[in-house]
C-alpha cells in the first residue's frame, strides 16, 4: 500500500489535460475489437482498469497494441468473429468492462470466465445477467451473482425489449453489445437519460441506432428507446478520447475551494449527459467557463476554467444522479467547505460502485471534522464555509474516488488529510499527485510509508 498525504495547498495556477475518458476508452477498444479493419485510438486512456479490457480483447481474438506515438491500433474480428479465451478474463477493478464484455460474450457460441479483483467481486452483476439470459446466455456465478462468472454464449441469441429497471450506462450498453450479434432488433427502454457514450460510438463504427423520446414512458419525462439492428458489419474506426470530466472534478473542485486559484483544463469531454457536476457546482456559485466547444468522434470536448468561488448550499434532485453518479464523492468534499446544508438525493447507487461510497463519504467527512449523515439514498453535508478541520486518515476501501476525494479536501482543509492507501487511483488517473502538484498542490507519500 502507498500511503500519501495531502497539505494545504498554495493557489493552484496553470493548464492541465486530465487523462482520457475511462468509458469511452473501454467502449472503443471493444468496438474496435467488433469491427472489421483497423481502429486507431487516440488519447486512450492507459490505466490499469483500461489495460484490462485491451488484455480482455487480445485473449477474445483480436489484436490491440500501442504505437510508437502513443496511439492505440486495434484490429478486429467483426460483429460474431470473437473467439473462445484460453484463460481467465481478468478485469481487475473495472465494473465497466465486466459488464460490457458480458454483453459481448453472451451473444457469442463460446464459454468464458470473467473474474476481478477483491473490490470488484463483491459487486452485483445479476443486473446485467437477468437481460442477458433472456436474449439465451446462461451465467454460472458465486452466491450473490458476483464475480468470478462464467458465461456460456447463446448459440441461437434472440433480441428482446427490455426496460432498465434502473437509470444504468452498463446495463443499457450490455444489452445493445449482445444485440450486434443477433438478428433482428434489439430495443432498451431507459426511464431516464443515462451517459449515452455506447450509442454514439455505435453510430461512428457504422451501426443503426435508433433513438425515440419517450416522455408518457414510466419514469417521467426524458425516458428514451433505444434500438439496435443487429448484425451490422461494423467498419474500423479513428477515435480521439476526450479528456475524462469524471477526472477533470477533482482539479475542478480543488481550484474552486483552494483560495486566489484559477485553472484550464484543456479537451474535456462535455456530453450533455455527463454534466451534472457542472451544473450542480454553478448552482453553489461556481465561477465556471466552457470555451472552445468542438465535436471530436462524435463527442463535444471542449476546455474548462474555474477560479475560487464562494459556495453555498443546495439541494440535488436524484434525477440527475446519472449524469454524475461518480463524481459525488468529490461534490461532497465541495459541500463540506460550502456555506450551509447541501442535500443530495437519489444516491443509491453508491451503495454498490467499487466501495460503499455512501458509507465511505460520511465517514471521511466526519473525521475531518465535518457534520455529514446519510440515509439509503440521500447524503446531507453540513458546510462551515471555509476550510474544515481535517487532521484525519482516511480508509480508502480500494476506491479510487474515494481516495482522490479526500486528497482534494486535504488541500483547502486546516490541517493535513493522510489516505491509506493510494494504489487504485492508477484505475482512472494515473499519476494523479503528479499533475496536482504541478498545479500548486502539495501531495506526498507518508513519510517512512
Amino acid at each position: 500500500m502507498t500511503a500519501l498525504i495531502s497539505h494545504p495547498a498554495r493557489p493552484l495556477a496553470g493548464a492541465a489535460a486530465v487523462p482520457g475518458d475511462k468509458s469511452i476508452s473501454h467502449r472503443a477498444l471493444i468496438l474496435g475489437a467488433l469491427a472489421v479493419g483497423e481502429t486507431r485510438i487516440a488519447g486512450l486512456l492507459a490505466s490499469d482498469d483500461v489495460l484490462a479490457t485491451a488484455a480482455a480483447v487480445r485473449a477474445l481474438g483480436a489484436q490491440a497494441e500501442q504505437d510508437d506515438n502513443g496511439d492505440w491500433r486495434v484490429y478486429g474480428r467483426g460483429v460474431g468473429g470473437l473467439a473462445e479465451p484460453q484463460g481467465v478474463l481478468d478485469m481487475g477493478n473495472s465494473g465497466t468492462a465486466a459488464r460490457l464484455l458480458m454483453g459481448v460474450v453472451a451473444t457469442h457460441p463460446f464459454t468464458a470466465t470473467l473474474a476481478g479483483d477483491k473490490s470488484l467481486s463483491v459487486r452485483p452483476m445479476e443486473r446485467v445477467m437477468t437481460p442477458l439470459s433472456l436474449m439465451g446466455a446462461q451465467f454460472t456465478t458465486r452466491s450473490g451473482g458476483c464475480l468470478p462468472i462464467t458465461v456460456t454464449g447463446a448459440p441461437s441469441p434472440v433480441p428482446i425489449t427490455y426496460e432498465l429497471p434502473v437509470a444504468s450506462a452498463q446495463i443499457k450498453s450490455a444489452v445493445l453489445l449482445a444485440g450486434l450479434n443477433t438478428p433482428g432488433r434489439t430495443t432498451v427502454i431507459e426511464p431516464q437519460p443515462t451517459r449515452d457514450h455506447t450509442e454514439r460510438m455505435l453510430g461512428h463504427f457504422g451501426a443503426e441506432v435508433v433513438i425515440v423520446e419517450k416522455p408518457g414512458a414510466p419514469g417521467g419525462g426524458g425516458a428514451k428507446e433505444i434500438t439496435l439492428t443487429g448484425q451490422p458489419e461494423l467498419t474500423g474506426a479513428e477515435v480521439t478520447v476526450p479528456g475524462d470530466i469524471s477526472s477533470a472534478a477533482f482539479p475542478l473542485v480543488a481550484a474552486l475551494l483552494v483560495p486566489d486559484s484559477k485553472i484550464t483544463l484543456t479537451g474535456v469531454g462535455v456530453n450533455p449527459l455527463r454534466m451534472g457536476l457542472i451544473e450542480t457546482l454553478k448552482e453553489m456559485g461556481a465561477v465556471l467557463s466552457i470555451d472552445n466547444r468542438r465535436n471530436e468522434g462524435g463527442e463535444p470536448v471542449a476546455d474548462l476554467t474555474v477560479v475560487t468561488s464562494g459556495l453555498k448550499g443546495v439541494t440535488v434532485s436524484g434525477r440527475r444522479a446519472p449524469t454524475m453518479i461518480d463524481e459525488y464523492p468529490v461534490l461532497a468534499v465541495a459541500a463540506a467547505c460550502a456555506q450551509g446544508v447541501t442535500r443530495l438525493e437519489g444516491l443509491g447507487e453508491l451503495r454498490v460502485k467499487e466501495s460503499d461510497r455512501l458509507d465511505a463519504i460520511v465517514r471521511g467527512l466526519t473525521a475531518a471534522g465535518i457534520e455529514a449523515t446519510a440515509t439509503d439514498d440521500v447524503l446531507t453535508v453540513k458546510g462551515g464555509g471555509g476550510p474544515p478541520p481535517g487532521g484525519a486518515r482516511i480508509e480508502t476501501r480500494l476506491d479510487h474516488r474515494i481516495a482522490m476525494a479526500f486528497l482534494v479536501l486535504g488541500m483547502v482543509a486546516e490541517t493535513p488529510i493522510e489516505i491509506d492507501d493510494a494504489t487504485t487511483i492508477d484505475t482512472s488517473f494515473p499519476d494523479f499527485a503528479g499533475l496536482m502538484n504541478g498545479l500548486g498542490a502539495a501531495v506526498a507519500a507518508r513519510q517512512g510509508g
